[in-house]
């Protein structure tokens, strides 16, 4: 153990676990900034009320990041960590259909444990890259990655259970994310092209068997408020006060900022026009307060958390440290590019927070033990590269 530890100290990733620490204090100030009007207004709590909440959550989310960075990623590939983490997951992703409670678009993926409320579908995200990594490793030093039917399909099927089961809660942002992390961490499984496209093919057919399921069963994947956000990403003028209202005053705040921004504390949208800012629309205060200078710690810093996934990934030739790596580049990268693709119009909107910043304790928790995960991969990495 006190080798380890020593080994852990040396090769442990500074300059990741600085960047995350960077972050989450930024989302911690920009949290209060941008709720304390809302807080008061809106619910007649203090003004620091989702301050004290996320610095919460962040005290929970600190030593979440080292259990994942201490822990041998190689452990996660054991049978029993994979079944029990399978059957756990799968058991909170059907008990949230019956006790569940959701937003204002029909979705129910919450349901309180004790006192906190979880988000199945974020815990599904972890545990499918750690599943799909675990066992396609194994299959790769077997030499039957490629063994379609035996290798792939068991796995696949058990990802289509639970692309099924999220998006009848109608949790579309969290389907399409648990997709495309899947089909990342495939991708560098080191499966032959034609193994890999036929997987994907897979996965995108059960996506659409589950939609035509649900739509004959007479569930609604498109209910009244997700068809609204689709209205509002083709126009989000045509109603201006109603369903286009929160999307129009993200670019107020965005447009207001420009380059310098009003100041820390000087939005004007969070006065009551923006709805909720400190959640999925953080970034349209941060533009606003901080300019392109807020825009761009943010930015520059998932940025570099997703690059640096990437080059563990390149540099290992652990096929298990790979998939985990690449995983989890693909979670942050694309849960990024979801949130802010909402708010700029470019997509529409799913309700997914922005990494690190917005507030919500279920995202920060298990985001950051997913961190001490790419920590620990990170630390093997270079312990490698010492050795050779």
């Amino acid at each position: 153990m006190r080798e380890y530890i020593r080994r852990y100290a040396r090769n442990f990733d500074f300059p990741l676990f600085f960047t995350w620490l960077v972050l989450c204090l930024f989302g911690l100030v920009m949290i209060y900034s941008a709720s304390m009007v809302w807080a008061v207004n809106r619910y007649g709590w203090e003004a620091d009320h989702f301050y004290r909440k996320q610095l919460q959550n962040l005290l929970v989310a600190v030593p979440a990041l080292f259990v994942g960075a201490f822990i041998p990623y190689r452990h996660y590939k054991r049978t029993g960590f994979m079944v029990l983490s399978l059957a756990v997951t799968g058991l909170m992703l059907i008990v949230v259909h019956f006790i569940g409670f959701g937003d204002d678009v029909g979705a129910r993926s919450w349901m309180k444990v004790g006192p906190i409320n979880v988000q199945p579908s974020e815990i599904a995200k972890i545990t499918f890259i750690l599943y799909f990594a675990g066992v396609f490793s194994k299959k790769f030093e077997k030499g039957t990655i490629n063994d379609f039917n035996n290798s792939v399909m068991p796995p696949v099927f058990l990802l289509a259970l639970a692309l099924f089961s999220i998006l009848t809660e109608t949790d579309l942002g969290a389907t399409i994310i648990l997709f495309v992390i899947g089909v990342s961490v495939m991708a560098a499984s080191g499966m032959k092209p034609k193994v890999f496209l036929k997987f994907s093919g897979l996965v995108t057919l059960a996506v659409g068997i589950c939609v035509g399921v649900m739509l004959l069963a007479g569930k609604k994947v498109l209910t009244d408020g997700r068809l609204s956000r689709i209205t509002t990403f083709l126009d989000p003028f045509n109603d201006p006060l109603g369903d286009g209202f929160q999307l129009i005053n993200g670019y107020l705040a965005i447009g207001a900022g420009g380059l310098k921004g009003l100041g820390l504390g000087e939005s004007v949208q969070k006065m009551g026009y923006l709805p909720e800012p400190q959640t999925d629309f953080i970034m349209a205060i941060i533009s606003e307060e901080l300019g392109v200078f807020g825009v761009a710690i943010v930015l520059g810093g998932l940025g570099f958390i997703v690059l640096r996934a990437i080059v563990v990934a390149l540099k290992t030739k652990d096929p298990q440290a790979r998939m985990i790596a690449a995983g989890i580049g693909s979670l942050f990268g694309f849960q990024t590019f979801v949130n802010l693709g909402g708010m700029t119009g470019l997509m529409p909107l799913t309700g997914v927070p922005l990494p690190f910043i917005s507030y919500g304790g279920t995202s920060l928790i298990l985001l950051s033990f997913s961190l001490g995960i790419l920590l620990n991969v990170s630390m093997f990495v270079k312990s490698e590269s010492r050795l050779k």
